[in-house]
């Protein structure tokens, strides 16, 4: 076996920056200035999971190794269930590739104190199929682990190369919900199994408790040469009440005037919140309870005024929309969150809050004739006509 790691880096998908050290290599979903300014490390931790990253290669290599370190974010009182790898092969889904050798973060969510049970790097083999036979592969990252990747190893004279991206670019951008740590599988994120079936390459810009209408990722997706935009928004502005509804309102307009400055007529899709009981109709925060569930703070009745609820939160984003498609921004749309995942649906929500597995399954099966099916609002400009890009 050879190190291939050079030749891995460039056939990297999905990642919005790569930083290398002598630690490693890390993919990274938020641009380093903007961790920078907040300076907040669970935004540091959240980007390192690479949600929807990928290598995607043509090889005629019969095995491939990854020499890894995991990280895994769990909450005191709950296990890690362990690190998930996906591998595709000439559009074939393969078994997951599966580790517990990882890393744990357990966080108290009350108190966010944090205590860390180590454990060293681990080595993943992917066995691919015959040696000499030329393939298109696909390596996709963990969604629920922050990884440092240490070196790609392939048989000595096998060839690995940057395959053609899978599509389009669609660039998707929202919280733990678009994340999806929950997911069993790499390829079960919802996002992921949307870009799969509409043949699309995907930038999951979904970062864990940071969808906030910040304008650093804003700006991240006014530079991305995305063909199609979408945003699931609003659930992290009550999670941690970080806005009333005078800044949220501003913040939305900005946010879509940055995107627009960079894609004047690329479609977006504004996406609603899901539904999430204990705030429908209550202002957050959401602390997470010993019942593990998630629940809406006790507050001063005199504290509510400006708050916001979900209820409130998609009747203002459909206000939104509707004052901009007014405005002749007809590339702009709104579908509510709960038509994806609403009321019938909180069998699968077990902490009240996010999807399982089942649950993200099923937002996809929606999501994706509504965005990229024959009629879908993200389709109004045909894909194959924008440009092509990693």
């Amino acid at each position: 076996m050879r190190s291939a790691l050079k030749q891995a880096l460039e056939c990297v998908a999905g990642a919005v920056e790569t930083a290398t050290d002598s630690a490693g290599v890390t993919f990274h979903r938020v641009p380093a200035a903007a961790r920078a300014q907040l300076a907040d490390p669970t935004l540091d931790f959240m980007s390192t999971v690479p949600s929807g990253v990928r290598i995607e290669a043509l090889t005629d290599a019969a095995v491939l190794e990854l020499d890894v370190d995991l990280t895994h974010l769990v909450v005191q009182g709950t296990d890690s269930p362990g690190t998930a790898v996906d591998v595709v092969v000439d559009g074939t889904l393969r078994e997951a590739v599966r580790t517990a050798q990882e890393t744990v973060l357990i966080i108290d969510l009350r108190t966010r104190a944090t205590r860390t049970q180590p454990a060293g790097p681990v080595t993943l083999r992917l066995d691919l199929g015959e040696a000499g036979t030329d393939r298109r592969v696909e390596v996709w990252l963990p969604v629920s682990s922050a990884l440092r990747l240490l070196d790609v190893r392939v048989p000595t004279g096998a060839a690995l190369r940057p395959a053609p991206a899978a599509g389009p670019l669609w660039v998707h951008h929202g919280s733990s919900l678009s994340q999806c740590s929950e997911a069993d599988r790499p390829t079960g994120a919802w996002p992921a199994i949307v870009a799969r079936a509409a043949g699309l390459a995907l930038t999951n810009l979904g970062v864990g408790g940071h969808c906030h209408l910040d304008q650093f990722m804003a700006r991240t997706i006014r530079d991305l040469p995305a063909a199609a935009i979408s945003l699931e928004l609003g659930i992290n502005v009550v999670n941690l009440d970080s806005m009333r509804e005078r800044a949220f309102l501003s913040a939305f307009h900005g946010f879509i005037d940055t995107v627009r400055d960079g894609h004047p007529d690329t479609p977006i899709l504004v996406v609603t919140p899901f539904i999430c009981p204990a705030v429908e109709d209550r202002p957050g925060p959401t602390p997470f309870g010993p019942d593990h569930l998630f629940h809406a703070a006790e507050r001063p009745a005199h504290l509510a005024t400006g708050s916001l609820t979900l209820r409130r939160i998609r009747h203002l984003l459909e206000r939104g929309v509707d004052l901009r498609r007014r405005a002749g921004d007809t590339s702009l749309h709104l579908l509510h969150g709960t038509a994806l995942f609403g009321p019938a649906d909180t069998a699968d929500l077990p902490d009240g809050l996010h999807p399982n597995p089942a649950g993200y399954r099923r937002v996809a099966e929606r999501f994706l004739p509504l965005a990229f099916g024959e009629n879908g609002v993200l389709r109004q400009t045909p894909l194959g006509a924008r440009r092509r890009t990693r």
